[in-house]
C-alpha cells in the first residue's frame, strides 16, 4: 500500500468543559469538572486528525491553544511526517524549554498527525504501528478519593462492576497512616482477595513518610504504590524503591522519553506508566516503549484510554491501561470495554470523533 501524502492546511481548537461523573478528590486537588482542548488538524486532502489535551486547570486549554497556533505556522504547508515533525518541534523549543505546557501541545499536534494518517491509508492506529486490533487489560479509575472507607468501599463495589473489572484504583494520603490503611482495608472487605489494588499517593508525601507508609502497606497487598512524592525526585523515588518491596509505579509526569531514560538510570521506579500529552504524543511513547523494552520494566498508560489502547497493544512491556471515562461526554463513539478490558476499535485513525452537539453545550471560549 503507498504512503499517502497529507499537507497541514489549518489546525483548529475548542475548549470544552465537561462534568466528571465522579468527583475525584486527590491529596493535591480535587476534580469535579475536565477542561479538555480539541484538537482538528485539517488536510489540503481532506483527511482531518483528532485529538484532545486534558487541561487540568481551565486557562491550561487557552494556553496550550497558542502554542498551537505556533505550532501550525512552523508547519502550515508541509507535509504530514510525526516523526520528522517531533523533532522539529523539540528543537525549537530548546531555548523556551522542554518542560510543560510546550510539551503537551506539541504532544497533541503529534497524536492528531497519526490519527490524519491512519485515517488517510484506512487503518486503525495500531495497525498503522504494525500490531494488531485486540483487547487490553484495564483498571477503573474514575473514583476512589480521599472519602470515608465506607463510602470508598462502596464506590470500588460499584466501579468493579461497571464492566465487569477485576481491578480499581484507590487514593491514598489521608492525613495519618492508620487512615489510608482503615481505607484500604474496608476496600479489600468489600471487594475480595482477588481484586487488584494499585495505590495513588497523588505526590502527596516526604521521602521519609514514603517509606513509612509504604512499608506498612507491605502488609496490605496492594499493587502498586503510585506517585508517593514530588514526580521529579528521582533520587528520592530511588531510596523508596529501594527500601520498599510493594512495586513503586511512577511516569505519569515525565516530559518526553529523555526523562524516562533518567528515571530509569536512577532505579527510581519499579513500573512506569507515561502519560500520553506529555510522554510526547504518539511518538514520544514509541521511544518511550522501546526505552522500558530495554530495561525490561512493565510499562502502562495514564489518562487518554482511547489513545493509549492502541499504543499498548505495541508495547513490548504492556502492563495496564488506566480507565477513566471523563472525555466520554464529547465523543461520538466512546472506547467500548468487556470484561475489564478495553477493545481497540477497528475503525481507521484513533477512533476519536467528536460528538458536535455535545461540544456546542459544553465549549468555553479559549
Amino acid at each position: 500500500m503507498s504512503r499517502p501524502i497529507l499537507t497541514i492546511r489549518e489546525l483548529r481548537t475548542r475548549a470544552v468543559v465537561v462534568p466528571m461523573e465522579r468527583q475525584l478528590h486527590t491529596r493535591i486537588a480535587t476534580f469535579d469538572k475536565a477542561p479538555f482542548l480539541l484538537i482538528d488538524l485539517e488536510t489540503e486532502e481532506g483527511v482531518t486528525g483528532h485529538a484532545y489535551l486534558f487541561g487540568y486547570l481551565n486557562r491550561g486549554t487557552t494556553y496550550m491553544a497558542a502554542i498551537l497556533r505556533d505550532i501550525l505556522a512552523t508547519t502550515k504547508g508541509q507535509r504530514i511526517a510525526p516523526v520528522d515533525q517531533y523533532t522539529t518541534i523539540e528543537k525549537s523549543l530548546t531555548l523556551a524549554g522542554h518542560q510543560g505546557l510546550a510539551t503537551m501541545a506539541a504532544s497533541g499536534f503529534d497524536i492528531a498527525c497519526w490519527d490524519a494518517l491512519s485515517k488517510a491509508r484506512g487503518l486503525p492506529l495500531v495497525r498503522q504501528l504494525g500490531g494488531t486490533v485486540q483487547s487490553i487489560r484495564a483498571y477503573n479509575s474514575n473514583g476512589l478519593g480521599l472519602s470515608s472507607p465506607e463510602t470508598v468501599a462502596e464506590e470500588a463495589i460499584e466501579l468493579l462492576a461497571d464492566r465487569n473489572f477485576d481491578a480499581v484504583k484507590v487514593r491514598i494520603g489521608r492525613e495519618t497512616l492508620a487512615e489510608d490503611i482503615q481505607t484500604i482495608r474496608a476496600v479489600r472487605k468489600a471487594v475480595g482477595d482477588d481484586v487488584i489494588l494499585p495505590t495513588d499517593f497523588n505526590q502527596g508525601l516526604s521521602v521519609s513518610e514514603s517509606i513509612h507508609r509504604g512499608q506498612a502497606l507491605d502488609q496490605e497487598g496492594v499493587y502498586w504504590i503510585e506517585e508517593p512524592i514530588r514526580y521529579d525526585d528521582l533520587l528520592g523515588y530511588a531510596k523508596i524503591t529501594r527500601e520498599v518491596k510493594t512495586p513503586i509505579q511512577l511516569g505519569e509526569n515525565f516530559y518526553g522519553p529523555k526523562t524516562m531514560a533518567d528515571a530509569i538510570r536512577a532505579n527510581a521506579g519499579d513500573y512506569m506508566m507515561p502519560d500520553l500529552q506529555r510522554i510526547g504524543g504518539v511518538t514520544g511513547w514509541l521511544r518511550a516503549a522501546a526505552l522500558t523494552e530495554a530495561a525490561g520494566i512493565d510499562m502502562s498508560s495514564h489518562l487518554f484510554p482511547e489513545v493509549s489502547c492502541h499504543l499498548l497493544a505495541v508495547t513490548p512491556t504492556r502492563h495496564w491501561l488506566e480507565y477513566v471515562n471523563w472525555a466520554e461526554p464529547v465523543l461520538a463513539e466512546p472506547l467500548e470495554l468487556k470484561n475489564g478490558h478495553a477493545l481497540i476499535p477497528d475503525r481507521p485513525g484513533t477512533g476519536v470523533e467528536w460528538n458536535e452537539e455535545a461540544v456546542s453545550r459544553y465549549q468555553v471560549e479559549l
